[in-house]
């Protein structure tokens, strides 16, 4: 490379989106933030949706923003959560608002699906975890009510999809976002027609499919002239969240593990091929496509949700608790009071997540929390649990020991939690990049424009470029009894 490049991350997660640009001189990544946005449902009627409108003129604000910032910009990414989607009409017009995955009408469904195609026989076409939100049931829930959108459907995008149609005008879906819908087979990287066909769901809305690390085509003329900008190429990245994050995870040799950790904790280990077996099915873990030609073998955590919503409860009842005092809180309370399941669909909905953990915590015999720390912690110390065991779900599948645990992602801010996870482990926690996300889009950008020749050095760059922290394990007996009482 002659000159420092210049890539922009639009990175819109289920709380907040923002571009962040990225600048590689070749050997180290800075990335700087130049505009951010709040994401969030919205509730029409009796759905729940998201404001895609909103979204793409803020990440229109972006791409103008670090144009005129930088002078210009060489490329662009697109990153976004899974599982929901837009539909698309013949002439590429937006068929109704995306729905947001926490909506109730996927409520019931897998039991209705697997009365229509056995849960076995999806798991060997997809060998993707079980969980109400994927894209699948929420398209038979369509055909359940006799969508009059799902009939005018051309195309699906899946959300980042969608935004980059929005940018350049092609329909095609990025590999890893389509692999979190449950119905693309991972041994092909294509889609799983006999799903489709099953479930009455159309085949012909199912779009061609992009590997990463790919250029979609340039931004449409109108969106360069906004920006004050001449064409700019538009990369097909890990355009699911998680892929990006795990593209940046900082490890080199061993045996290792990652969390991506946020709203959800995504854990899991890089494979060079799916994983779709009797114990994958048991444990409900999941093959998603990765970049580079891996499978994120993972399961799906709900993560630091359970705090999210506590906090925004608490600020609709007037006490707007920064999330740096909540955990202050939790660190000051009692330890090991009570403990919750994590992935129960009692926690799924928005809502009043401190009363529906408390009572979870009643009908299964425990003390409730009593009070904010108690709260936060029992939401800590329970993620903390269920990262220990689905480590040890991981080490049975794989037949390996997992050396070290990587945490990337907003998560690693949460020192409290970081510590919680080395000792319920019993394994090093390695925690940063903060930003893994943002910076695994713009160096996959990098590999697309022949700047990084493999993910090997796309992990040498982030190494160079960030200091992780190294968080050992200490009161790891402690842990033992906390983990024999939650399976009492």
């Amino acid at each position: 490379m002659s000159a420092e490049r210049k890539y922009l991350a639009l990175d819109v997660g289920a709380e907040s989106g923002r571009g962040a640009l990225g600048r590689f001189d070749g050997n180290k990544l800075t990335l700087e933030e130049v505009h951010r946005f709040p994401n969030g449902p919205v509730r029409l009627l009796d759905r729940i949706h998201w404001n895609v409108l909103s979204l793409f003129g803020n990440l229109k604000e972006a791409v103008a923003a670090a144009v005129s910032q930088a002078g210009g910009i060489d490329s662009i990414g697109v990153d976004t959560w899974g599982v929901d989607f837009a539909l698309l009409a013949k002439d590429g017009s937006l068929l109704g608002n995306p729905v947001h995955y926490r909506d109730a009408r996927t409520d019931g469904m897998m039991e209705k699906a697997f009365a229509a195609v056995p849960k076995e026989e999806i798991f060997r076409h997809t060998g993707l975890q079980f969980m109400q939100i994927n894209t699948i049931f929420q398209l038979y829930s369509m055909v359940l009510e006799n969508s009059p959108l799902l009939k005018a459907a051309d195309k699906m995008l899946m959300m980042s999809s969608f935004f980059n149609f929005l940018f350049t005008g092609r329909e095609a879906d990025e590999y890893t976002i389509a692999s979190t819908s449950q119905l693309m087979d991972p041994r092909t990287g294509s889609w799983a027609k006999p799903l489709f066909d099953k479930l009455d769901i159309p085949f012909a809305i199912a779009p061609e499919i992009m590997n990463p690390g790919q250029v979609i085509g340039n931004v449409r003329p109108d969106i360069a002239e906004e920006a004050g900008s001449d064409a700019i190429p538009v990369v097909a990245v890990g355009s699911h969240d998680t892929a990006s994050a795990v593209a940046a995870v900082p490890a080199e040799g061993g045996n290792w593990c990652y969390i991506s950790c946020g709203t959800w904790s995504l854990m899991g280990v890089e494979s060079p091929g799916p994983i779709i077996n009797d114990k994958t099915l048991a444990y409900n873990f999941t093959n998603e496509g990765g970049v580079g030609g891996t499978i994120r073998y993972l399961k799906n955590i709900m993560g630091l949700w359970l705090v999210q919503e506590c906090k925004r409860q608490w600020a609709k009842e007037g006490q707007d608790l920064s999330y740096a005092e909540i955990t202050r809180m939790a660190a000051e309370s009692e330890p090991m009071r009570s403990f919750v399941d994590c992935n129960s669909d009692d926690f799924l909905a928005p809502g009043d997540m401190p009363s529906r953990i408390a009572e979870f915590c009643r009908e299964t015999g425990q003390k409730p929390p009593e009070s904010k720390g108690q709260l936060v912690r029992c939401a800590l110390e329970s993620l903390a649990l269920t990262y220990r065991k689905t480590l040890a779900e991981l080490e049975d599948v794989t037949g390996s020991r997992i050396d070290v645990v990587h945490i990337v992602g907003g998560g690693t801010q949460n020192e409290l939690l970081c510590r919680f996870a080395a000792d319920a482990c019993n394994r090093p926690v390695v925690a940063g990049p903060v930003e893994a996300t943002a910076i695994g889009n713009v160096l996959m950008q990098a590999v697309a424009l022949g700047d990084l020749a493999s993910t090997a050095e796309l992990r040498e760059v982030v190494r160079n470029s960030f200091s992780p922290v190294r968080y050992e394990p200490k009161n790891t007996a402690a842990w033992d009894d906390a983990a024999a009482k939650a399976r009492g």
